[in-house]
């Protein structure tokens, strides 16, 4: 497919962030290196959820065995982080590392993924992967998933803090900024299963005060919400001055 083609054809020497709708994204490094979070590829959710409120409303733009990612990171077993159908395709390549939170270990074992490359985190680890700093942060998405993670990915001298499926916890902007300001915030508008909703994520925003904030978890599922419309008519009433980017599906900026 033509997705990952303008992945490999992204030009060297700057950072780029791609969009793959829902909460997921991919980083590529100013040296070539290629890191993914919560990658949703397939249409595995509706299966498992048994309606058409997880019909999958986004096109699927890439086939998982085109990427030949360097890092896969999965905050949490929800089929739309930790994706079943595309996660063995991800790591078919022999190289792609798996960093993934504890409630994935079944999925792992049935799948068959060579364990050597995979590892379980938790709140408070931190790794370095080629170009990748990643440090693994709390992240609140109740009892649905209490084992979910939140993660800092350093690189090329920036940070992108994707929150997770979260509730909004303001008492953590210490954890949230521990690698120092923010390049990039990624956090959904939602609002259902205990997410952030529109003006939770502009809170988030006015308390991190990111170069960029990105939203996410919108758009996938009927039964997920999150307006975007309404998102950033409330990003220009209360912070006008904040750079904001609403991806489209395969859509990539550089900074």
């Amino acid at each position: 497919m033509i997705f990952s083609e303008t992945i490999k054809l992204a030009l060297l020497g700057v950072t780029h962030l791609f969009s793959v709708g829902q909460a997921g994204f991919l980083v590529k490094s100013q040296s070539g290196q290629t890191l993914g979070i919560d990658l949703y590829l397939s249409k595995c959710v509706e299966p498992v959820e048994g309606h058409d409120g997880y019909h999958r409303l986004m096109p699927q733009i890439v086939e998982p065995k085109e990427l030949n990612l360097d890092v896969v990171i999965a905050t949490h077993f929800h089929r739309d982080h930790f994706d079943i159908d595309a996660m063995a395709d991800l790591m078919s390549n022999g190289k792609t590392r798996l960093f993934c939170a504890y409630d994935c270990v079944e999925d792992v074992r049935r799948l068959g993924l060579d364990s050597s490359r995979v590892t379980y985190v938790k709140p408070g680890d931190h790794h370095k992967v080629g170009d990748f700093e990643i440090r693994f942060i709390r992240s609140d998405h109740g009892e649905g998933a209490p084992l979910e993670v939140g993660v800092i990915v350093t690189v090329d001298g920036k940070n992108i803090l994707e929150v997770g499926d979260t509730s909004l916890h303001l008492d953590w902007k210490e954890e949230y900024l521990s690698a120092g300001p923010l390049d990039v915030l990624i956090a959904p508008i939602n609002g259902a299963y205990g997410n952030l909703n529109e003006q939770e994520q502009v809170d988030l925003t006015k308390l991190l005060q990111p170069k960029l904030t990105v939203p996410c978890h919108f758009g996938m599922f009927a039964s997920h919400g999150g307006n975007p419309g309404l998102w950033r008519e409330l990003i220009l009433q209360q912070i006008p001055a904040q750079k904001y980017k609403i991806f489209t599906m395969g859509e990539s900026i550089q900074f």
